[in-house]
């Protein structure tokens, strides 16, 4: 093996591996293998995304939002993150996105685990576990976000609205994700959320994991043949 096809393996995946339980054609029609997948790896989307939030050293930007509406209306913040997903939904119409099995679960899913589990997760006290569950949570995103990502049932909610404006607008997909983040985290903090070290790491760091967690779930199902760049999730393609 030369050093290219070394390099080819250890360096986070650009694009959707080909699993066995990709769904193709519609959107809304899903095996029982493909639907167990996406659940399970939305349901790993939002444990990651709880335990940034019980490491309390600030969260990922649309959890920092959801946090501060929870604050503001008192709502439980599984409740806020849902109806946010509900509203970023209803800004598709103008954009012309179409959602998917997956856009619908992706919705619910994330939602009820997050605040599911805030309640199960410990909850650590010295600041070196603090910053190592921050750590584990984001990784836990890029491993649930690989899974999901390759059931090919629709993107989620935010991914959509990224895409629908860059679709729209021509404006590259790297511009377009990291306003919308900024807005989101501005106004959530504003609103009282939790911003902190846990939320530049979420930032600097969800890429590469994302990219590993495709990676690793192409590896464990044996994926060899991907997609082609064009067809690959837009957020890896920046």
């Amino acid at each position: 093996m030369g050093w290219r096809e070394t390099w080819q393996r250890i360096i986070p995946s650009r694009t959707i591996p080909r699993t066995r339980w990709r769904s193709e054609g519609s959107r809304w029609r899903s095996g029982p293998r493909t639907f167990v997948v996406l659940i399970f790896g939305l349901w790993l989307f939002g444990t990651g995304e709880a335990m940034l939030f019980d490491a309390a050293l600030g969260n990922a930007p649309w959890t920092v939002f959801a946090q501060g509406v929870s604050v503001r209306t008192g709502i439980s913040i599984g409740l806020a993150t849902f109806f946010t997903s509900v509203v970023v939904l209803l800004m598709w119409i103008p954009l012309r996105e179409r959602p998917g099995l997956g856009t619908i679960a992706n919705a619910v899913v994330i939602a009820t685990a997050l605040q599911v589990m805030i309640g199960v997760l410990p909850t650590p006290e010295s600041f070196g576990w603090r910053l190592a569950q921050v750590l584990g949570g984001i990784a836990l995103v890029g491993i649930g976000s690989g899974l999901y990502l390759t059931t090919n049932l629709g993107p989620g909610p935010r991914d959509g609205l990224m895409t629908g404006i860059h679709l729209r607008t021509g404006i590259a997909v790297t511009p377009v994700r990291l306003s919308i983040e900024v807005v989101v985290l501005a106004i959530g903090w504003l609103l009282g959320g939790t911003v902190g070290i846990g939320t530049v790491l979420f930032a600097l760091l969800i890429g590469p994991s994302v990219g590993y967690g495709l990676r690793l779930v192409g590896w464990l199902a044996g994926a060899r043949e991907e997609l082609p760049p064009g067809d690959a999730h837009p957020e890896l393609e920046a």
